[in-house]
């Protein structure tokens, strides 16, 4: 078997867009993967067009060589973006070795070692701050509103939510300077004014969800080393499951952990053994966050062993579509020391078709899929009938040779 062509597709998805890698081979198999181009992976498409010479012509079942070839050849700017390139090229040719074999790529990473995954539900009432229109749901406009969320994630049989910072005390925002705003805060400061907005916060989800679901809350780049100490004990008293902090210096978030008494998560935009490797001797975190999709699933097995050798418990990084779910479920099916799935529940309405099979959650738990490969592929018509929008800056529409 060979590869035959490489093409990149983009599909709109709102006020984001969805991405997926496809590798056609010559016996007719096509691979499918999902990847981030829309947030933090500006230009991946770009950088698989200039990487396909090194696979036109190869044998997709031969992964683990295809990505040292590629490794290789951008190693002087290893990770970033080109990492995630590799990882999206990674992921599509496991598909392909899934398919080709008849099998579940779970299968081909050691076989499930438990056949239902325990989810969270991820970014509860930050969409329905900005977009409840195109989610076609009820706005969150004040604080009281978190605690009718709250109790719809307790009726879908859910057993963990997580939230980000919201504040209502002007009008409804997501509080994200780390990542995109609110402009002009380069110092992140930690100010009284968002440590009081998220006790309130913090507050109203645990009285309206009482005290058996567990509240994961989601702090980003969002602070300097001091704010986040601060914060972490402001939160003692909410009995968290984790809180999750980026930080790009492991013995930093260390000294966060220290001063915490709640679960320290952390590692979701590292890339590579390498990155992975001082947070884990440090003792950074509690549970180390992988992002399968830009890391690769079989790159992200090397990290789960790593972190397995530290006594450390792993959870995926699933913002993404229903594809990237499909990819992290067969991940996380064949990891030892898997904790918890990200899972997001809310999106526009048309995300159901962008794939062929849907994820199957039922009280809480996804359900492992049975279909070779991901268990799932791309429904390519719509996706081409719903190209990603031509506002977005920075979008290669796609990606053929």
């Amino acid at each position: 078997m060979k590869i035959t062509e490489i093409e990149v597709l983009h599909c709109d998805a709102g006020w984001r867009y969805f991405s997926f890698l496809k590798i056609n081979t010559d016996e007719g198999i096509v691979g499918y993967s999902e990847f981030n181009e829309c947030f933090g992976g500006q230009g991946i498409s770009a950088v698989i067009e200039k990487l396909d010479y090194l696979l036109i012509g190869q044998d997709p079942l031969a992964h683990e060589k295809l990505y040292f070839d590629l490794y290789a050849a951008s190693r002087p700017g290893a990770g970033g973006v080109i990492g995630m390139a590799i990882g999206a090229i990674e992921n599509a040719l496991l598909d392909i070795k899934g398919k080709a074999l008849g099998l579940p790529v779970y299968r081909l990473l050691g076989g499930p070692i438990r056949d239902r995954l325990r989810l969270y539900w991820s970014h509860c009432g930050t969409y329905r701050i900005h977009q409840h229109a195109i989610l076609e749901k009820s706005p969150v406009r004040k604080l009281e509103d978190l605690a009718g969320l709250g109790r719809e994630v307790a009726e879908y049989k859910f057993t963990g939510l997580k939230t980000n910072i919201l504040l209502f005390d002007e009008k409804p925002m997501l509080y994200s300077p780390g990542f995109n705003g609110p402009r002009g805060l380069p110092e992140l400061p930690s100010d009284r004014r968002i440590i009081k907005a998220l006790k309130a916060q913090m507050s109203v989800f645990r009285e309206a969800v009482g005290p058996e679901m567990d509240i994961l809350l989601d702090l980003n780049f969002n602070f300097k080393t001091e704010g986040f100490c601060k914060v972490v004990r402001a939160m003692e008293p909410f009995n968290l499951f984790w809180i999750e902090i980026d930080s790009n210096d492991s013995k930093a978030l260390k000294y966060i952990r220290d001063c915490s008494t709640t679960s320290i998560s952390s590692c979701e935009t590292l890339m590579g053994l390498r990155q992975f490797k001082p947070y884990f001797e440090n003792h950074s975190v509690d549970f180390a966050i992988i992002d399968a999709v830009w890391n690769g699933v079989a790159q992200s097995m090397k990290i789960a062993a790593l972190a397995e050798a530290y006594e450390v418990n792993v959870a995926p990084h699933n913002f993404y579509g229903h594809l990237s779910t499909f990819m992290n479920a067969n991940f996380c099916a064949a990891v030892p020391n898997f904790a918890i799935m990200e899972i997001n529940m809310e999106g526009v309405p048309w995300r159901d078709n962008m794939v062929t099979n849907l994820p199957d959650v039922k009280n809480g738990y996804l359900q492992l899929p049975t279909a070779p490969g991901w268990g799932t592929d791309v429904n390519e018509e719509f996706v081409r009938a719903h190209p990603a929008k031509d506002s977005y800056r920075g979008l290669t529409i796609s990606v053929k040779r």
